[in-house]
């Protein structure tokens, strides 16, 4: 306990600089990604807001793995904030690291659902107090199509009619692109975002939405990750679910996921394709064994994970976010 303690103090140094480095690249990150739909003297609140309201979500997420773990005897570290400048929205999020191996299943339970079941709370009410302060705006038009726009199915028969045209085996398209004259981003409902809104607006007007508050793009993102980290693969949080529940056999929980993410990407957007190639050759299939396999899980934590579970499902979309030009 004595070498962990002095660990912590040493590294203390670093985690408090990558947490104020990410406080800076997502303020910056939203404010190009996003602050175009702020006045200009809003910017720089907006930008602030959207920050502090993520990284909240994000450290209570791993503060719960790291508090739990702490309470079953694993050695672990404080969370390291991973700053990403100019992408995605400034962030590859936070991680612990796990120092010694967790010693049963309902610990495992205990440490894998801490996580995305803190961040939740926290980004409920940050989600609901910003829908009571976003504004109401006229609905950009959306086109509801099958296979989706940015599927692959869709994207790599354009790269072919492209590459066709390039070779002469086809005529060159004579269609010219729409002069677009707004662009907005979209950021689809889950379930859960679908009843906080109902639950902090009431039914929306037809032909009418909301201009997210920046603190809403925050818990918006909060959700995303909690939906990314419950998949049950691997070692992500619903992966530790998975083994605790059933041994070697959620490896092919996993393989079946990754069924769905390459279904995903092939049909509604490329972008899972990403998350498909860190769940298969990054993340893996595989799960360490706990130290005490024989002690049995226990009904309370199989509950856990079917509250973990339903998380999963009401934070699920299968076209998180695109960009609308009209």
């Amino acid at each position: 306990m004595e070498s962990a303690t002095v660990r912590t103090t040493n590294r203390l140094w670093l985690h408090l600089l990558l947490f104020l480095l990410t406080a800076g690249t997502t303020s910056f990150t939203f404010d190009v990604q996003f602050g175009f739909g702020l006045p200009e003297d809003a910017r720089l609140s907006g930008a602030l807001a959207f920050s502090l309201a993520l990284l909240a979500i994000l450290g209570s997420h791993e503060m719960g793995h790291y508090v739990l773990a702490r309470l079953h005897g694993v050695d672990s570290s404080l969370p390291y904030f991973i700053p990403l400048p100019y992408l995605g929205v400034g962030t590859l999020g936070a991680v612990i690291r796990i120092r010694s191996r967790i010693p049963t299943r309902n610990a495992l339970v205990d440490i894998g659902a801490a996580g995305p079941l803190a961040g939740l709370i926290v980004a409920v009410p940050i989600l609901l107090w910003g829908l009571a302060h976003s504004q109401l705006v006229d609905a950009p038009p959306l086109r509801s199509s099958f296979p989706g726009d940015s599927s692959l199915w869709v994207l790599g028969g354009e790269l072919l009619r492209w590459l066709g045209e390039k070779l002469s085996l086809v005529a060159p398209s004579t269609e010219s692109a729409p002069a677009g004259r707004m662009m907005a981003f979209v950021f689809s409902d889950s379930l859960l975002m679908r009843g906080l809104k109902w639950l902090a607006l009431g039914p929306l007007p037809a032909g009418k939405d909301i201009q997210e508050h920046p603190v809403v793009i925050a818990g918006w993102f909060g959700l995303l990750v909690t939906l990314l980290n419950l998949l049950p693969v691997g070692q992500l949080d619903g992966g530790h679910l998975t083994f605790a529940l059933w041994g070697e056999r959620a490896r092919w929980v996993g393989k079946a996921v990754a069924l769905v993410l390459f279904f995903l990407t092939l049909f509604y957007t490329v972008s899972w394709g990403l998350w498909l190639l860190v769940a298969a050759k990054v993340v893996g299939f595989g799960h360490p064994e706990v130290s005490q396999p024989a002690e049995p899980l226990g009904l309370g934590r199989k509950l856990v994970c079917a509250v973990c579970f339903l998380a999963l499902a009401g934070c699920a979309m299968p076209v998180p976010i695109r960009m609308v030009i009209w």
